[in-house]
């Protein structure tokens, strides 16, 4: 593994929280992720599969875990199944974990090869009564390729048509959402890791710098601190940064205008996520300035909004009545148009299109029940933005926020926010 390793006490823990989840006499199944084809022969590195993360901490393809809590025999309880080392797959792919290996990081205690799997499953099959199986259900998902998961639902339908099967993957939203103590060090620690990039980009940005070259030095301060993107990085330079997902990053930085880096370190899978916006001369004009203070008036109130209790639908759309205030000051709409604003049709929409925020950790875009209520162990990111293509200023900002029963926790509170700071991170 990349990262150091994470006492295996955090997945024991999760495993008891998904059992105490399952009605009686129940199977449930969780798969690693497919490897994803590129070219020809080529496959993508392995993203570890989230959920068997979770419930395991391995990332080792085609491993399997088989929870029968009701199972006879103690040892059929909790299993893990993993590819069987071999001196072909040392020589092509590299090391397999063994036996010991996966127990000492998964804390299974049953490990077994991968090829027991098919006989072991008929037998729990038959005496199992709801068999629950995993599935990607992410709002945001692509579901074009057939998964690993789905592949296996098919097959256990076809031989066993007359079980009741259920679906892990709501169970696994609830419980995904909720972080626990160590889940929040690992995402603490990949916002320390992305605010060391910035202090490189903060020191090397300049007038004709190539926007991939600031890229380059987050590359290399990640890959330092053993970590990586967490997403496709956005290093966005004028015009640029009204495009919400720009990724070309390709283009130079012009004296005068802004750069909006949306970027996020991933250690031990747990990703940060922010967002700063920096002025290429070091120093902020005016306008920037008043829009820049108006973002960051709306992103400082609602972190203050970020408490339990609170739907996500609430949430953003007490953002979305401040913002639009904000851009009647900034003469960017009429306060005609702020006396239509709706929440269907929200008088920001043209300068602020997108959500507030969204759940961090085992990914950018992590599970967690759609509308909330937000509840204390959430880790929320909190990003408002404006974006103005006809004066080539966009400006996001970005924070990941813990909720907690006493009220909202800034992760990102040490990474400089205020534009007099940038400034003088920029001259530092």
């Amino acid at each position: 593994m990349r990262h150091a390793p994470i006492d295996p006490a955090l997945f024991c823990d999760h495993r008891q929280r998904l059992v105490a989840a399952l009605p009686p006499n129940s199977l449930a199944i969780v798969h690693a992720a497919d490897t994803p084809p590129t070219n020809g022969d080529g496959v993508s590195r392995l993203v570890p599969a989230a959920d068997l993360f979770w419930l395991t901490g391995i990332e080792q393809v085609e491993s399997v875990l088989v929870l029968a809590p009701d199972a006879v025999d103690p040892a059929h309880r909790e299993m893990l199944f993993v590819r069987q080392p071999t001196e072909h797959l040392a020589t092509w792919e590299g090391h397999y974990l063994s036996k010991d290996e996966a127990r000492a990081i998964s804390g299974v205690a049953t490990i077994r090869w991968l090829t027991d799997l098919p006989a072991v499953l008929h037998g729990l099959m038959v005496s199992s009564e709801q068999v629950f199986l995993n599935s990607n259900e992410h709002e945001r998902a692509s579901l074009e390729v057939e998964q690993r998961d789905l592949r296996l639902a098919r097959q256990l339908m076809a031989r066993y048509p007359l079980h009741h099967y259920g679906r892990l993957a709501p169970i696994l939203r609830r419980l995904r959402a909720v972080k626990d103590p160590a889940e929040v060090d690992l995402i603490r620690h990949a916002v320390s890791i992305t605010r060391q990039g910035f202090d490189r980009v903060a020191a090397r940005l300049r007038p004709g710098v190539m926007e991939y070259e600031l890229e380059a030095e987050f590359i290399g301060e990640f890959t330092r601190n053993r970590a990586v993107f967490g997403y496709e990085p956005i290093v966005a330079t004028g015009k640029n940064a009204c495009t919400l997902h720009y990724l070309d990053n390709d283009q130079p930085c012009q004296d005068g205008d802004l750069v909006l880096f949306d970027i996020g370190a991933s250690y031990a899978n747990y990703t940060a996520d922010l967002t700063r916006v920096f002025p290429v001369s070091g120093r902020f004009t005016p306008r920037q300035r008043q829009l820049y203070e108006a973002v960051l008036r709306v992103l400082k109130s609602s972190i203050e909004r970020t408490v339990v209790g609170t739907s996500l639908r609430e949430w953003k759309r007490a953002a979305q009545v401040q913002m639009a205030k904000e851009l009647v000051g900034l003469g960017l709409i009429s306060r005609k148009e702020l006396a239509a604003d709706t929440a269907e049709s929200p008088a920001c929409r043209k300068y602020f299109m997108h959500g507030l925020g969204h759940s961090l950790g085992l990914g950018v875009h992590d599970l967690a029940p759609p509308d909330g209520p937000l509840e204390p162990g959430w880790v929320m990111t909190v990003e408002p933005g404006i974006y103005v293509p006809e004066e080539g200023i966009g400006i996001r900002l970005e924070n990941d926020i813990l909720v907690t029963s006493d009220g909202p926790v800034d992760l990102c509170a040490d990474v400089p926010l205020e534009p007099d700071a940038i400034e003088a991170w920029m001259q530092g």
